[in-house]
């Protein structure tokens, strides 16, 4: 079985030891996963697990958070992600993303500190693979069961506790939105936060009436920042100060944000949830509101 752990003296440049052949790779999943593998995680590569059979871009994007960036520099040495200069965090964010999705890298641009040891999640996930083609009659489509862990119970905010909360409608018959009355991947789940960003955590967990505060919520896959369980909305949370950055920087979140935001209200809206989205700025509303008109959007006045 081939080696997956990448040594350095001092610095490991990703493209030394992530290239494979394509004709290695039986499947996108599995491309995904080998090229994952080469990268330090902090969540132990749950989250590329999670979104691995989807394209690497997309990878990149939903699970750049868990990446563990102490130990990795982005030298954007081609000048392929040209950017403004902004805030240090979302500088690094933007360019790092632009670089691990590029088809080729150049040497140099993606640089681990250390050594890299497969994330414990992608391991077995690659060890899974392997030992299935190993066995080809064994060979059949196979689901990595997800932990369940029981809904939380909180006990009800206090009145006046957060404002905020009359734009949302009267919920309907509790029965309407009975979460066991739902196909079990439409079943909330509290799960623990992604992790990495205590500001988008603490914004989320504030959620007027969110029942999941100190959690994140998971329906078919997919982790949502908050949850009005009685009145069935799941919410998305966006912590970015979205008025600072300059022209180039906005419309390049701008368009990672607008996709990213109608894969997950399709998701909600197949579970029959309502699906909101809390921003900081009435100016990052009206920036998303002018490419997707129809989605709910709410200025936390509590973040």
């Amino acid at each position: 079985m081939r080696s997956r752990t990448c040594v350095a003296l001092l610095l490991l440049v990703v493209t030394a030891c992530a290239t494979t052949e394509p004709s290695v790779s039986r499947s996108p999943r599995h491309a995904n996963l080998q090229r994952a593998a080469t990268l330090p995680w902090r969540d132990d590569g749950r989250c590329v697990v999670r979104e691995a059979s989807g394209p690497w871009s997309e990878v990149v994007e939903q699970c750049f958070p868990a990446l563990d960036t102490r130990r990795v520099r982005f030298r954007d040495i081609k000048h392929r992600c040209p950017v403004a200069m902004t805030d240090a965090a979302s500088l690094e964010m933007v360019v790092g993303v632009c670089l691990l999705t590029q088809p080729e890298l150049a040497v140099g641009a993606v640089v681990v500190i250390g050594v890299v040891v497969v994330a414990i999640a992608i391991k077995e996930e690659l060890d899974a693979y392997e030992l299935r083609h190993a066995y080809p009659d064994e060979d059949a489509p196979r689901t990595r069961p997800l932990t369940r862990q029981p809904v939380a119970e909180h006990n009800p905010e206090p009145a006046g506790s957060a404002s905020g909360r009359d734009w949302f409608p009267p919920p309907g018959p509790p029965g309407s939105v009975d979460p066991r009355e739902r196909r079990p991947e439409c079943r909330p789940q509290a799960v623990s936060h992604l992790g990495g960003d205590a500001l988008h955590n603490q914004c989320a967990d504030r959620v007027p009436s969110n029942d999941f505060a100190g959690s994140d919520v998971l329906i078919n896959g997919k982790h949502f920042d908050a949850m009005q369980l009685r009145a069935g909305v799941l919410w998305e949370i966006k912590t970015d100060n979205f008025d600072t950055f300059t022209p180039a920087l906005q419309r390049i979140v701008l368009g990672k944000q607008v996709d990213e935001l109608q894969r997950e209200r399709n998701i909600a809206k197949a579970c029959g949830y309502k699906f909101v989205v809390g921003v900081r700025s009435a100016a990052h509303k009206a920036a998303l509101l002018s490419q997707i008109r129809d989605l709910t959007i709410v200025v936390m006045d509590w973040c």
